[in-house]
């Protein structure tokens, strides 16, 4: 691997470069260096704001007390946008203690009560521009669920059906969410299993995240969908911060969103599953 690249980042003694998992959007290395080890995050062909929305939130993670890596450069780097942060240890800990940090977490509240982010998220499929609102349903279903929609269409990955049934869908969420009160709090925004950790002391940390100001249900929601997330975690959210009486329910339009995100970057292995949470939610009805 060529590494002349590594004289441009704003880090000396740097011995050695070993490539890691950075998810499914970008390249990752864990730089090993004399005095500490750096995760460096690669995103080529971006500019260097592709991880804006991240350092946001991984910022107002250390503002609120929740362990996160620290940021601690961002720029551009051999034509690609660079995030350099602070090389976490992994180790073992408690779902318990994690449930209490998500629940710690969901009490950090938008001052004015609107939903949405000041920056705009970028994915490797499809972005989202997090404009404020005062109504979490249109924040959801116009700004999330509806531009899902439209990408599906567009690239023929949904029938005239499958519109035909979101459509009945979207008005049952409208008339759900108009019954219920929703608060704006901070959310991690992409709250799978591969986002979260156990550090060496045994306390979790969270990261990578996709920050805005929304519902709390919409992060439990996402840990649902692909596992890792046992029942002291949820448990001890619980006792933490209860959830409002129809949580259940409502949490399938939280898994719709991600699974739809995945149909419309992977393709038809989700397809399935996404009709099933379609019909879910109208049998809920």
């Amino acid at each position: 691997m060529d590494t002349s690249w590594l004289e441009d980042l704003p880090i000396d003694g740097i011995r050695e470069v070993i490539e890691v998992s950075g998810g499914d959007v970008n390249q990752a290395y864990r730089l090993k260096g004399e005095a500490a080890d750096y995760f460096l995050l690669l995103q080529a062909n971006r500019t260097e704001d592709f991880f804006a929305s991240e350092i946001a939130g991984l910022n107002a993670f250390a503002s609120a007390g929740i362990r996160a890596p620290k940021v601690l450069a961002s720029g551009r780097l051999d034509q690609a946008a660079y995030l350099l942060l602070e090389f976490l240890e992994e180790g073992h800990g408690s779902q318990k203690d994690l449930g209490q940090l998500v629940a710690k977490l969901h009490r950090q509240y938008q001052a004015d009560g609107q939903f949405g982010f000041h920056l705009p998220h970028h994915g490797g499929a499809i972005s989202f521009d997090n404009q404020w609102t005062s109504s979490w349903s249109e924040f959801l279903v116009e700004g999330r669920l509806d531009k899902l929609r439209d990408a599906l269409l567009a690239k023929g990955r949904w029938t005239s059906y499958e519109g035909d049934l979101y459509e009945a869908v979207r008005q049952h969420i409208l008339q759900e969410l108009a019954q219920h009160e929703s608060k704006a709090t901070l959310l991690h925004g992409d709250l799978w299993s591969g986002n979260f950790m156990f550090l060496t002391d045994g306390s979790p940390a969270l990261f990578d995240p996709s920050p805005f100001y929304g519902d709390r249900e919409f992060d439990i929601g996402i840990t649902t969908v692909f596992g890792g997330f046992n029942q002291d975690f949820y448990d001890a959210y619980q006792s933490s911060y209860p959830l409002a009486t129809g949580w259940q329910k409502r949490i399938h339009y939280y898994r719709l969103y991600l699974l739809l995100v995945h149909l419309d970057k992977f393709g038809a292995s989700y397809a399935m599953s996404v009709k099933h949470e379609l019909e879910t939610i109208l049998s809920n009805a």
